[in-house]
């Protein structure tokens, strides 16, 4: 199984940008998805996450201003993020709870990072 992130890059403040995730390999169901970000000498955090039902979970410093979504077909997750600051600049992971087979469970697969920077 690997997870792909990308959409990462240099932005102002007040500008937006979308990651993505895509999971692949031999996954016969996804639970979780997520998105943390680690910023320099910070503890790698929660940003936003999302259920198999579709339920969001925000942090609070990015409520409002970022919305999580995932296409289900695709075995992906996207974060929109809008009205960007720059303590948001971290490296973002995507985060993922699946099923290899209905008794496999990986409940923290990780992806690379992928490099957001707001510069004020």
């Amino acid at each position: 199984v690997q997870l792909q992130a990308s959409g990462g890059g240099l932005v102002q403040a007040g500008g937006s940008l979308r990651l993505s995730c895509v999971a692949s390999g031999n996954i016969f169901s996804i639970n979780s998805m997520g998105w943390y970000r680690q910023a320099p000498g910070n503890q790698r955090a929660l940003v936003a996450s999302i259920s198999s039902g579709d339920s969001a979970n925000y942090a609070d410093s990015v409520k409002g201003r970022f919305t999580i979504s995932r296409d289900y077909a695709l075995n992906t997750v996207y974060l929109q993020m809008n009205s960007l600051k720059p303590e948001d600049t971290g490296v973002y992971y995507c985060n993922v709870d699946l099923y290899l087979t209905t008794l496999v469970r990986l409940p923290n697969v990780w992806g690379q990072g992928t490099q957001v920077t707001v510069s004020s």
